[in-house]
């Protein structure tokens, strides 16, 4: 049997095969454009992403015995909003998760409404990135396509409903919509009315392993599939990152260092920070999970390499760095503002404590240095409301650096564990698929038999001792340069 994961990222969809046993036999990427029409804006057009997934599918389906194709799951973007209208038609391109125009909507729902009360009703706070304030955006500014609004989606669930014409997300993906009582896992009638919409204008909710129907025909025709392949619900992103690196159950942590940043700790049970400084979601194991999210992480070095130093070679400005725990430089990696924990749109990047002897290689350090220490931000949150994990699986584009996994372990004092596959959310949708298809009896079961740990980063305590100092300082910056933002 074979089953397709599909990554819908901000750049490209990745999409894999997977056999039963968790052997990949090819993976296919399609780019699409991204769109920044305003300064801070951030948008896509979700017709691209249907586009490339079908062109996609085609081609990483072309050499198999499609026979053997049993299911298809997705991990997708987060919090962005899709709109159609009556005709099934999108009505704007899709306002994606690190669009930052949602300041003023931000603002009445966490000091008008009050964060107390959006705790109570949704588990999180209001941030710029969630798909609540972006609604609000639209009826503020663009009321006559709010008014045309018939269905309201998540990214990956637009390729759902285009595949099997199920209108559906699952609860993982839905946490980030602001829109969900997270703990209750129900659509929060509260919230609907602030934002003044109706449970019929939301998707069906599923557990991310749940088939919500089958290809439709002219899906099934036009890919040369099987008309009985099951579609099922998948995850967010980061929850199907999570499945693929099997952080399950119950203390599980995953690092995840792509476009943007994520420290990802798994809990069966339910529970909120005391400042909402990290998102409190519904998990695709069917548990719960705390997660921090920095929106520039691996992006951080892509600027730093490919807009400041014009080099293609990332790997050749690693090689001559040295000063692990002793570089006088620091970098604060807020290139689009800052979601956990300072939850801070206007906040940005800066490089601190150059002098005339300070070199490429100690900028270059910083700034993979500056989101280790932002997403040890994160991890101080979670030790404040007693989880404190001890090891943590990585990955994302980022964890392919010996040097960044090195740095991460040590300024985290975890052991980092590499996994064989770093295909993280499309693994863990096509984990979601085998479930769904009923191969393995639940999404614990199937990461743990399928996903291998193939090395382990260890903590140096004399380095983790200098990098605990470094963080130390690196903490008192933003809030001193808070104002300055």
């Amino acid at each position: 049997m074979l089953f397709i994961g599909v990554d819908l990222g901000t750049s490209a969809v990745k999409l894999l095969l997977m056999d039963e046993k968790g052997k990949i036999e090819k993976i296919v990427s399609k780019e699409y454009p991204l769109y920044f029409p305003h300064p801070g804006w951030s948008e896509q057009k979700p017709e691209d992403w249907f586009t490339k997934s079908m062109e996609g599918i085609r081609e990483l389906v072309a050499e198999c015995d499609r026979a053997q194709v049993k299911g298809i799951s997705f991990g997708g973007q987060m919090h962005g909003l899709v709109a159609l209208d009556e005709n099934d038609e999108v009505i704007r391109p899709a306002i994606l998760w690190n669009d930052g125009r949602t300041g003023k909507q931000t603002d009445y729902l966490n000091n008008i409404i009050g964060k107390d009360k959006i705790s109570k009703y949704t588990a999180n706070i209001a941030f710029a990135g969630f798909t609540a304030p972006k609604i609000l955006w639209m009826k503020e500014n663009e009321p006559d396509n709010f008014a045309r609004i018939r269905k309201i989606m998540l990214p990956k669930d637009y390729l759902a409903y285009k595949l099997s014409g199920t209108f559906c997300t699952d609860y993982s993906d839905a946490s980030g919509m602001l829109l969900l009582d997270v703990e209750h896992k129900c659509w929060s009638e509260e919230m609907m009315g602030i934002c003044g919409i109706t449970e019929e204008q939301l998707p069906r909710l599923y557990e991310s392993w749940e088939p919500v129907g089958c290809l439709k025909p002219e899906i099934a025709e036009a890919l040369g599939l099987p008309k009985d392949v099951k579609v099922i619900a998948g995850a967010g992103d980061n929850a199907a990152a999570a499945v693929g690196t099997a952080t399950v159950g119950d203390g599980g942590c995953n690092i995840s260092l792509g476009t943007s940043g994520t420290l990802f700790i798994s809990s069966r049970d339910f529970g909120v920070d005391e400042n909402n400084a990290l998102h409190s979601f519904a998990h695709a194991d069917g548990n719960y999970h705390l997660m921090g999210c920095m929106l520039s992480a691996a992006s951080c070095n892509k600027w730093w390499m490919d807009e400041i130093l014009k080099t293609t070679k990332y790997q050749e400005e690693q090689a001559g760095i040295t000063k692990l725990g002793e570089n006088p430089v620091f970098y604060l990696p807020y290139l689009m503002g800052e979601r956990s924990p300072h939850n801070d749109p206007d906040a940005r990047a800066a490089f601190i404590g150059m002098s005339m002897d300070t070199t490429r290689e100690d900028m270059t350090l910083a700034v993979l240095e500056g989101v280790a220490f932002g997403l040890r931000d994160s991890l101080e949150v979670a030790r404040s409301i007693g989880a404190d994990p001890e090891r943590t699986k990585i990955c994302g584009g980022g964890a392919k650096s010996p040097l960044w996994r090195k740095i991460i372990a040590n300024v985290m004092n975890m052991k980092v564990d590499i996994i064989e596959s770093e295909e993280g959310p499309g693994y863990g949708a096509a984990i979601l698929a085998a479930v769904g298809c009923g191969v393995y009896p639940s999404v614990e079961e199937a990461a743990k038999q399928l996903v291998k740990v193939v090395a382990t980063e260890e903590p140096d305590p004399e380095l983790a001792a200098k990098y605990e100092e470094r963080y130390q300082k690196f903490r008192k910056f933003y809030p001193a340069l808070k104002g300055m933002f």
